[in-house]
């Protein structure tokens, strides 16, 4: 269901689109949402929540919201630092590294965020919930909790090495 398209360098996939019926006197009013993750590929992402009377303009607003909320990642390479879990609401996200050549192992709202992202090699598993919006949302607060390991050195203030 994942339609990708590139802005500049930006790249947005609508991840969902959900129609609404409104009960009105001469029949059903429709109105459309759409969920849109988007990315730069080299470390920042965000997700966009748009609605309006027809699809276009409701993509439009996600990708709008989207790019407002981008917010940067840690990554190592193709892939994550080390593993991690991200919740929102009932959805439940785990994230694990994963060797070059593994490819992306997710489900669709997942693998918009990695793909988003720039990740290119991870194992992903989601657990509870699968509502798309809260998947993208416990996805992206998985990567955004991700530390490399000179962060998590001058955090402590200690050597890992």
């Amino acid at each position: 269901m994942t339609e990708e398209s590139t802005r500049g360098e930006l790249i947005e996939k609508v991840v969902k689109i959900r129609r609404c019926a409104a009960v009105v006197k001469g029949g059903r009013r429709f109105s459309f949402s759409a969920l849109v993750v988007i990315g730069d590929g080299k470390g920042r992402v965000g997700w966009g929540y748009g609605k309006a009377n027809e699809v276009p303009p409701a993509v439009e607003k996600a990708g709008k919201d989207g790019t407002r909320s981008m917010v940067p990642v840690s990554l190592r390479g193709s892939t994550i630092p080390h593993q991690v879990e991200g919740r929102f609401g009932a959805a439940r996200v785990v994230l694990v590294p994963a060797a070059p050549g593994t490819g992306v192992i997710a489900g669709d709202a997942v693998r918009a965020v990695c793909e988003a992202c720039g990740i290119r090699d991870i194992l992903t598993k989601s657990y509870g919930s699968h509502n798309a919006v809260n998947l993208v949302k416990a996805a992206i607060a998985a990567l955004v909790s991700l530390r490399s390991q000179g962060e998590v050195e001058r955090l402590r203030g200690v050597s890992l090495s």
